[in-house]
């Protein structure tokens, strides 16, 4: 018997049958707009082969006004209808399913010929929308039907209407947009009508054997939005109206509540979903932060959802589904929900991937094949860049010896995973240990190397990491001051009131650990919700409380401080960033920038303000924590430099960085690709 009988199980559609229960979520990639269609039909096929029961493209767009920035990849063209059956023919031949989402992005759109219900620019745009007459919003209701119809011919099961997370339709759904007084505003009936009149003309003509599933906001997050009657209305009105299945919408793009980022407990909006169950005849997914078949499994034995929506687990291990299937769910690459090199790429317009999986939209390029000789690799670092090296060598058929000074792998991601809101990192790590055992990886650990000892072995790969920074402020050796390095590990205790030297992402991770002093809400879903202000909609409009945010109070009195004058935690990842900066905020985290460190002594940190040193001041601190950042440590390197011999270097050894993982992974992964 499965392990995951709910999760595995079919959904008869009755037109059509889904091999499992589990959904490839939508995500934007970018891999649409490179124009490489066999590129874009590889990854999907990928995924298929993986066995996932059906999967959603990223947002494609109806129209120009609608596209959600000039160049994003729309359906308007026969030569559209050409590149995308290259997708669909790859994903069929793969024995799959996949169904393309029309994304209408109306004031989220990033251009000027943007169009909303109503002219109310978003704070996430700087663009003001056209106000759309009866004309206009029949050009929309057509453009997506016609969408639609050509994303029929271009071969898709299907389609997935976007209608949530403050998109076009979403945002005739609620006064918080829609201002009109007009048969398209006003009451509900007349507010969801724009919805309905889509999903019903699509239905109509795509003909009853096509997939249509509508994207539901289901908790909106943002002032004035809907109810969660109001949300059981639409859910049946859109049954109704012709909808194979209803997707789970989380929040407004807009909404300053997290909701897919590591620190958001896992399925935490499950019970959203859940809260519609038994209203509609038609299946129900349940979505965000879904990243185990433990807890698919559990959601769906449960009766919160008929299915489950996987977008980025799908990043991390194309083969979740079909590893799930063959009792190796161990061997699961974790989506560890970063959003460093999926949404941060997103957001910032470069190709998605993978943090955990630097394969991930990159398939066609990044080839992890046998190798042609098998060669003895020795790698000295078993932090990412070096476990990422070992795994990928020796599924490669090479013989890998990985050492480290430590007593247990990891490297820094045992400093990270300490952290409140990066309980996520234990998973990572224990995902290394059960690769780099069933691949037959060698690991030395409390094992100092020498240059000498590497003379046996054809390759040498140096993935050493960091040092921590000597700042050189005066007094930095008294007892009151400790390295992040020493408050992570838990080898030093901080005082009530604590000054944190630097501001980077560490500086960041050190302040969270201090204020929660291992409290995690992750941990604890209530809190959480408290926490970030997230109300039941039944009992408070949108899903916002009305008192706001509740977070305990801090465990002690925390000021950080950085040397630049700009804003803080302004190198930290862009769609995480604000989350940071603003779980700080809520623990009363005093954020100083502009200093000069001039000493420190038992009364705390003495600094002054600006080139000309000014205005001299005491951070009264009972411990000093030092996250100066951090210099590569390099010396194996150097010394088997001296005797001639050839090594490679990377990660954190070759940058130091910012402690970036996400290239330290990719570096090892494609260094034993290419060896």
């Amino acid at each position: 018997m499965s392990d995951y009988p709910h999760m595995l199980a079919p959904l008869n559609l009755g037109f059509t049958t889904l091999k499992n229960r589990v959904l490839m979520g939508s995500m934007h990639t970018g891999l649409e707009e490179t124009k490489d269609w066999n590129r874009v039909a590889e990854f999907y096929a990928e995924r298929a082969r993986g066995q996932v029961g059906l999967m959603v493209t990223g947002g494609i767009g109806p129209n120009l006004e609608g596209s959600v920035l000039p160049g994003a990849a729309m359906m308007v063209s026969q030569q559209d209808i050409d590149n995308h059956s290259v997708v669909t023919e790859g994903v069929h031949a793969a024995d799959g399913k996949i169904c393309m989402q029309i994304l209408h992005a109306g004031r989220y759109a990033y251009g000027p010929k943007c169009v909303a219900p109503s002219p109310l620019k978003s704070p996430i745009s700087p663009f003001v929308p056209t106000e759309l007459d009866e004309e206009g919003i029949e050009k929309q209701i057509a453009d997506i039907v016609t969408c639609a119809e050509r994303a029929q011919q271009a071969g898709y099961d299907g389609v997935e209407i976007m209608g949530s997370e403050g998109y076009f339709l979403n945002q005739f759904l609620v006064t918080h947009t829609n201002k009109r007084e007009d048969r398209w505003g006003g009451s509900y009936e007349n507010r969801m009508r724009l919805p309905l009149e889509v999903v019903r003309r699509t239905r109509d003509a795509l003909g009853p054997e096509s997939i249509i599933i509508y994207r539901l906001s289901m908790i909106d997050l943002v002032p004035n939005g809907s109810t969660h009657e109001e949300v059981g209305q639409l859910a049946q009105e859109i049954e109704k109206a012709g909808a194979s299945i209803i997707n789970t919408g989380i929040g407004w793009h807009e909404a300053r509540i997290p909701t897919i980022a590591t620190s958001v407990p896992r399925a935490a909006f499950a019970w959203v979903t859940r809260k519609l169950m038994g209203k509609v005849g038609i299946p129900v997914i349940t979505s965000n932060r879904i990243n185990t078949p433990e807890v698919a499994e559990e959601l769906l034995a449960e009766g919160c959802a008929d299915m489950v929506s996987l977008a980025r687990p799908m990043l991390a291990d194309a083969d979740f589904v079909a590893k799930a299937m063959a009792g190796q769910a161990a061997r699961i690459a974790p989506c560890i929900a970063c959003n460093q090199a999926c949404l941060d790429h997103t957001f910032s317009g470069k190709i998605s991937t993978c943090l955990v999986n630097p394969r991930a939209c990159h398939e066609t390029e990044l080839q992890i094949a046998p190798a042609d000789m098998a060669k003895t690799i020795a790698i000295v670092g078993a932090g990412p860049a070096g476990l990422s090296a070992a795994i990928t060598a020796a599924e490669r058929g090479h013989d890998v010896t990985l050492f480290d000074r430590a007593s247990e792998i990891g490297g820094q991601l045992n400093l990270a995973k300490q952290v409140a809101g990066k309980e996520e990192f234990w998973g990572l790590v224990d995902w290394y240990r059960t690769m780099t055992d069933a691949l037959g990886v060698r690991i030395r650990l409390d094992t100092e190397v020498s240059a000498n000892d590497l003379t046996k072995y054809d390759e040498i790969i140096i993935a050493t990491g960091v040092v921590p920074r000597d700042p050189q402020i005066p007094g930095q050796n008294r007892a009151n001051v400790v390295s992040y390095i020493d408050i992570l590990n838990g080898s030093a205790k901080a005082g009530e009131r604590v000054a944190v030297i630097g501001a980077g992402g560490i500086g960041f991770d050190v302040s969270e650990h201090l204020v929660h002093d291992g409290d995690s809400t992750t941990l604890d879903l209530p809190e959480w919700l408290r926490e970030w202000g997230v109300a039941d909609p039944a009992e408070h409009r949108s899903g916002l409380a009305p008192e706001g945010p509740q977070p305990h109070p801090p465990a002690r009195q925390v000021t950080m401080l950085q040397r630049k004058a700009s804003k803080l935690g302004k190198g930290l990842g862009k769609t995480t960033g604000w989350i940071h900066r603003a779980s700080l905020t809520m623990n009363a985290v005093e954020m100083i920038g502009g200093v000069n460190y001039e000493k420190i002594d038992e009364h705390g940190l003495h600094v002054t303000f600006g080139e000309a040193r000014e205005t001299p001041t005491l951070i009264r601190a009972d411990t000093i924590v030092l996250c100066a950042g951090q210099l590569s440590d390099r010396s194996l390197a150097d010394r088997l430099a001296e005797m001639g011999r050839e090594c490679h270097v990377i990660g954190g050894a070759d940058v130091a960085a910012e402690l970036d993982a996400k290239r330290a992974i990719n570096q090892g992964t494609r260094l034993a690709a290419a060896l």
